[in-house]
């Protein structure tokens, strides 16, 4: 009995001793388990940790940067402060309208100057800065006032103004975000190649893209494209440049009759200088230094360049001519004239001989040969009977208010010559007359 009872004893210590070790095991693996769970939790938490630590770190490199390029800024904002206290009582805005009253047609540049004087005397609000920013901009749109149609156009902004900025305008913090976008859109300009902003770049001397102040340019950061064909030809350039397609006193003309009298007296003083030949994408374009003049009724205008169309643009009595030779003058009050050559297919041009031989090999870079001098008067015909007319640019932006003199006498170029001139076509059609008068001497 003793051992029936000893032998339960011990099945029941077993059975006890069985349950007690399988219920350790099982606590062990849980508590395994929760360790297994809380390493990971524990080590997920470094990492945060750590990861935070790194922005909180590249936060406090970008703001302390920030409060570096701050410093600049808040001199400048401060010199502005200074100069709208200057001006605030207004006495030298008074004094500046007073003295341009005896102007009858002002620049662009003094056009801007009184629009930015407005602006910091009476605020952005103000017509008046509207105003003569916006005859700035219409004035300044040709290739040697960049920085004019800059000052006009970011004026404009400033006062509130939803317009079009030159990319070449922007700062250089928001010319980043256009750069992309605008690579792409140079791609093609309805020649199938990027293209110039029409307003004639150049070079230094050495090779480096330039505009014309001189200052280097960088090709991402063009204006709008236009070109003579496809989704850029001339239909097309008012969606981009407006006074192109609303503009009623556009160029070129067919001239014909009737014609009014004129008795204005033009005259021509060309002077030799050295050949400097930019082709910009759109046309060939020769630089002239300064004293070379053209005098309409006495008044001196600067010839600026002269350029080729082809054919021409002009038309008489429907028909054109092989090309046409625009001289584009500037008189002192920033007016603009153009004489017009038209060239008639015949005998060899010495003058178009020495240009084509020396024409750039790349687009946009001014070429300067050395030893090379040219006289702009050596494409003019000795007589200097004219058609004239008001008219625009022929290209965009199409600002108005150039006096075109079309001559009437035609001067010869070979046919070659003709056929060696690197574009096909780059003649925008003749515009309507719209109730305009055509002038004959």
């Amino acid at each position: 009995m003793k051992r029936i009872l000893l032998e339960v004893f011990l099945v029941a210590a077993l059975i006890g001793a069985g349950v007690f070790g399988f219920m350790n095991q099982k606590q062990a693996a849980t508590s395994k388990a929760k360790i297994t769970e809380l390493t990971a939790a524990v080590e997920a938490a470094e990492k945060s940790a750590k990861e935070k630590e790194e922005s909180l770190s590249a936060a406090e490199e970008e703001m302390h940067a920030l409060q570096e390029e701050m410093a600049p800024l808040e001199e400048k904002t401060n010199q502005l402060e200074a100069v709208k206290a200057a001006l605030a009582s207004g006495s030298t805005l008074t004094d500046l309208e007073n003295a341009y009253k005896k102007e009858k047609n002002l620049s662009a540049e003094r056009q801007a100057g009184l629009g930015a004087l407005r602006m910091l005397t009476k605020g952005a609000e103000d017509p008046g800065a509207l105003e003569a920013f916006r005859k700035a901009l219409q004035l300044s749109e040709l290739g040697d006032r960049k920085n004019t149609i800059c000052a006009a156009q970011l004026g404009l902004v400033a006062a509130g103004e939803k317009i079009k900025v030159m990319s070449d305008c922007l700062p250089k913090s928001e010319k980043a975000g256009h750069g992309d976008k605008e690579e792409k859109d140079s791609k093609d300009d309805g020649h199938g190649k990027a293209k110039d902003d029409g307003h004639g770049k150049k070079d230094d001397g050495k090779g480096k893209k330039a505009d014309d102040h001189g200052d280097k340019k960088d090709e991402k950061h063009a204006a709008p494209h236009w070109g003579y064909e496809g989704e850029m030809g001339p239909e097309k350039w008012g969606k981009e440049f407006p006074t192109c397609s609303a503009g009623k006193s556009q160029s070129p003309l067919d001239i014909k009759g009737p014609f009014v009298k004129s008795r204005v007296v033009v005259s021509a003083d060309y002077k030799e200088g050295p050949l400097k030949m930019l082709n910009n994408g759109h046309t060939i374009q020769v630089v002239v230094s300064p004293g070379s003049k053209l005098r309409i009724d006495g008044i001196a205008h600067d010839l600026l360049q002269f350029h080729f169309h082809r054919p021409s643009e002009e038309k008489i009595d429907g028909k054109p001519m092989a090309m046409v030779v625009h001289f584009v003058h500037k008189n002192a009050d920033g007016k603009l004239a153009v004489l017009g050559v038209l060239l008639k297919e015949g005998n060899e041009n010495p003058g178009i001989k020495t240009l084509w031989a020396n024409l750039p090999k790349e687009e946009n870079v001014e070429y300067a040969p050395d030893g090379v001098n040219f006289n702009p008067g050596n494409l003019l015909p000795r007589e200097f009977d004219f058609y004239s007319y008001e008219g625009s640019l022929t290209t965009p932006p199409c600002t108005e208010g150039v006096r075109f003199f079309i001559l009437k006498t035609t001067v010869n170029i070979a046919k070659e010559q003709v056929q060696a001139f690197p574009f096909k076509m780059n003649a925008r059609p003749v515009q309507p007359l719209n109730g305009r008068e055509i002038l004959s001497n």
